[in-house]
C-alpha cells in the first residue's frame, strides 16, 4: 500500500504537472465533496484491478472524513442533482488554453529633467534718460533782463541729460544737466550781427536718504552759468559772460516724491531750511581794450549785488525748489521748475514754466514763460525788480 507520505509526493509531482496520470487527483483539488466509491472500496474486502494511486487518494479522501466532516461542502448525489458528472477527466488530463492578449506597451520611462542654466542679473539701479530739440522761435525780453538780449526771432538748441541712481531700498541719487544755446540776429543791431538770446548751462544734483514713503534727507547742489557772452543792441557792453555770473547753491532738508493723477503728474519738491548760496562773477567791466584795462568803468560784479572790488557773495539762508511734469493729454505736457532763495536780507526767485505740444514724433511746439524776481539786481523804472522772459518756437524735437 501507498504510504500518505508518498501520496503527497505524488500530489505535488502530480500538480507540477509531470503526471501522465494527473486527472485522476481531481477529487484532491476540487472542492471536498463526499464520493460513495470511496466508502465502498474501503469497507469492500476485495477490490478489482487495485491500483495505489486511486487507493492512497481514497484513504486520504476516507481520513479527512472520518476526522474533519465539517470540510465537506457536498456528496456526490447532490452534484449528480446538479448535473452529471464528467468521466473522461479519469482519461485525459484538462489542458487548459491559454489565449495571448494585445500585448501592453512597455512603461514609458520618465523624462530626465533637462539641464538648465540660472543667469543671475545684476540689479539695474542706473535709469538713463534724455531729450533735445531744435527750434525756431519769437522771442520776447524785457529790457532789463539780467542776461541783456532783445525780443526778436531766432533759434534755440536744447539737451537735457539724467543719470539717476536707486538702490531700490534707501538711497538715491539724482543727476540732471540742462544745456540751451540760441541765437538772434536783428536788423535794427548794427554792432552784433549775432546776439545770444538763451544761453544755459545748469547742473542739480540730489544725494537722497530715505525718510518716510516719499520723503528723503537730501543734501542738493544747483550750479548754473552761460556759455558765451550776452549783448544788448546797439551796445558794445558785455552783460553777462561765461562764469560771469556763475551761481551755486547747496542746501539741506527735505525731498517730496511727487505722484499725482495716475501718475500724470510726477516730480519733486525740496524744502531746504539750511542753505548756502555763493554767487561768483569773473568780469570787472563792461568791456575791455587789448591790454586788458578797463573802460567805461563800473565795477561789472555790482550788477549782480557784489560790493566794489569784489568776485563773489556768500549769502546764507533758505531755499525751496520743485522741478515738475504734468502729461496733461497725449499731446499737451507742461514742464515747470522753480527756484526760491531767501538770505532775509535779499530773495532770489525764477519760474520756468514750458508747455509742449506734440505735432508729431519728431515735430513739437514750445511756449516757454519765465518771471523772475532778483532784488540784488539794478531797479528798473517800469518792472522793478521783476524781469520776464517768453519765447514760442516749432521745430524737431527727439526723446531718448
Amino acid at each position: 500500500m501507498l504510504s500518505f507520505a508518498a501520496f503527497v509526493a505524488l500530489s505535488v509531482t502530480a500538480a507540477q504537472g509531470n503526471d501522465p496520470m494527473e486527472g485522476q487527483y481531481y477529487k484532491l483539488f476540487s472542492p471536498l465533496t463526499f464520493y460513495h466509491s470511496v466508502a465502498s472500496n474501503q469497507l469492500s474486502i476485495a477490490s478489482e484491478d487495485p491500483d495505489e494511486v486511486s487507493e492512497a487518494i481514497d484513504q486520504a479522501l476516507m481520513h479527512v472524513y472520518l476526522n474533519r466532516p465539517d470540510l465537506v461542502e457536498v456528496t456526490e448525489t447532490e452534484q449528480e442533482e446538479a448535473g452529471q458528472l464528467r468521466q473522461d477527466i479519469m482519461e485525459q488530463p484538462v489542458v487548459q488554453e491559454v489565449a495571448m492578449v494585445d500585448q501592453a506597451e512597455p512603461m514609458p520611462e520618465a523624462p530626465q529633467a533637462e539641464t538648465v542654466e540660472v543667469a543671475i542679473e545684476k540689479p539695474k539701479f542706473w535709469t538713463r534718460k534724455g531729450d533735445g530739440y531744435l527750434q525756431f522761435m519769437q522771442n520776447f525780453v524785457s529790457g532789463n533782463w539780467y542776461k541783456g538780449g532783445e525780443s526778436n526771432y531766432s533759434a534755440v538748441g536744447s539737451l537735457t541729460l539724467e543719470a539717476n541712481y536707486d538702490n531700490k531700498s534707501k538711497w538715491k541719487w539724482d543727476n540732471k544737466l540742462e544745456m540751451k544755446l540760441g541765437f538772434q540776429t536783428s536788423r535794427t543791431d548794427s554792432v552784433h550781427r549775432f546776439k545770444a538770446n538763451e544761453d544755459l548751462f545748469r547742473y542739480t544734483g540730489k544725494v537722497g536718504l530715505q525718510a518716510a514713503n516719499k520723503w528723503y534727507y537730501t543734501l542738493q547742489m544747483l550750479a548754473y552759468t552761460q556759455f558765451a557772452r550776452g549783448f544788448k543792441a546797439n551796445d558794445i557792453r558785455t552783460f553777462s559772460d561765461f562764469m560771469s555770473p556763475l551761481n551755486i547753491s547747496v542746501g539741506l532738508g527735505m525731498d517730496y516724491k511727487v505722484e499725482c493723477f495716475d501718475k500724470k503728474l510726477t516730480g519733486t519738491i525740496n524744502l531746504s531750511p539750511l542753505a548756502v548760496n555763493y554767487r561768483y562773477v569773473d568780469r570787472t567791466g563792461f568791456r575791455k581794450k587789448n591790454d586788458n584795462t578797463v573802460t567805461d568803468f563800473d565795477w561789472f560784479p555790482t550788477r549782480y549785488g557784489i560790493d566794489d572790488g569784489k568776485h563773489h557773495l556768500t549769502d546764507l539762508g533758505s531755499q525751496v525748489t520743485a522741478a515738475l511734469e504734468w502729461k496733461i493729454n497725449e499731446v499737451i505736457t507742461w514742464k515747470t521748475r522753480f527756484y526760491g532763495f531767501t538770505s532775509y536780507h535779499r530773495a532770489e526767485l525764477e519760474w520756468e514754466n514750458t508747455f509742449a505740444l506734440r505735432v508729431s514724433k519728431y515735430i513739437s511746439a514750445n511756449l516757454f514763460l519765465f518771471p523772475r524776481f532778483d532784488d540784488s539786481n539794478i531797479w528798473d523804472d517800469e518792472l522793478g525788480y521783476w524781469q520776464f522772459k517768453e519765447y514760442s518756437s516749432l521745430g524737431f524735437s527727439y526723446n531718448f
